[in-house]
């Protein structure tokens, strides 16, 4: 059985490599990197990154990461590159090639076509003195002093280094662009920030004929059909004229009977509450949310910019669609 000291060890030595690889790299955040930014915010195309082996996997890691925070960004298989999928680039590109040897056969190959193209070209490797990194417009140094596999094979610090510097790039651009929490959340629609800053009330709000909705002159015995019928544990009350005057809830139901009213005999002009809270079917949802939260409610009235009953939310619909 292996000793335990043994593989935490071995753990520690890995971070510790790691942790120094990435600790040297400031220093190298010089007017290459700058070159590389102004090319990529100037970039009319897209940034192509590429890359074999672990080094593609880097790559493709790299290009997600750049799409995702507003520079679109696609990853090219430099082998498949060579079987039509050089198709893809055009001269308007910017492609990002990552291998630390700087000597990589597949790229190597391609080079000559994407410069014929007139894409610039970025290198990052670990040797500045290499082919790609001598051929490119702009190489960055992505060279580690030791790889934290003990055989000296496996690329892990030299990976962890392409990474970061990687991520780097894409937040610089970020930064540069401008790019907001709302451009993030466009980029990532089905995520838990994409439904926060782009659904409004309207989009997940019960309307129609969904809506519970009886009158002053409702019977409570009626009013409580109404409410189960539809689901939502509460109606809406309008008086003669049509106009929404009040909601009558599970809460006010507990307090009409705590009071012994009677539900054969009681209006709901009796019973109801008529302050509540609403919201606009055009505010955010989480603005919804808020408001639920803050008055410790579980429904909010929805009108629309006539102040007319336009709908009912829940915080069950807000969990549903992911806004909290």
């Amino acid at each position: 059985m292996t000793d335990s000291r043994a593989l935490i060890n071995s753990a520690l030595r890995t971070i510790r490599i790691e942790h120094d690889a990435i600790g040297a790299l400031p220093e190298r955040i010089d007017e290459n990197f700058v070159q590389a930014c102004q090319v990529m915010l100037a970039c009319q195309g897209r940034i192509v990154v590429t890359g074999m082996g672990k080094s593609g996997h880097i790559a493709r890691k790299i290009a997600a990461t750049l799409s995702s925070t507003g520079s679109p960004a696609m990853f090219v298989h430099p082998a498949e590159a060579s079987h039509g999928d050089l198709g893809m680039i055009t001269g308007k590109d910017v492609v990002l090639a990552l291998s630390y040897s700087g000597t990589t056969e597949e790229l190597i190959n391609i080079l000559p076509l994407i410069t014929r193209k007139g894409a610039t070209f970025i290198s990052m490797t670990g040797n500045k003195q290499s082919t790609l990194a001598q051929t490119a417009d702009i190489n960055l140094d992505a060279s580690v002093t030791e790889e934290a596999c003990p055989l000296g094979q496996a690329p892990t610090a030299s990976t962890t280094v392409a990474l970061v510097l990687g991520d780097a790039l894409a937040m610089a651009l970020l930064e540069a662009k401008g790019f907001t929490q709302e451009d993030f959340a466009f980029s990532h629609p089905g995520g838990r920030l994409g439904r926060r800053l782009l659904l409004k009330v309207k989009d997940i709000m019960k309307g129609g004929d969904l809506i519970p909705r009886t009158s002053t002159s409702t019977l409570l015995k009626d009013a409580l059909f109404e409410i189960s019928s539809k689901g939502l544990g509460m109606t809406t009350v309008v008086n003669e004229r049509g106009q929404l005057c009040g909601v009558f809830t599970d809460g006010d139901l507990r307090r009409a009977l705590d009071a012994g009213k009677d539900i054969r005999t009681t209006q709901l002009a009796d019973v109801m509450s008529p302050n509540f809270k609403s919201v606009n079917q055009d505010a955010m949802a989480v603005e919804a949310a808020r408001l639920m939260e803050d008055y410790r409610i579980y429904t909010l009235v929805v009108l629309d910019q006539q102040q007319q009953l336009a709908g009912i939310i829940r915080m069950h619909d807000l969990l549903q669609a992911n806004v909290v």
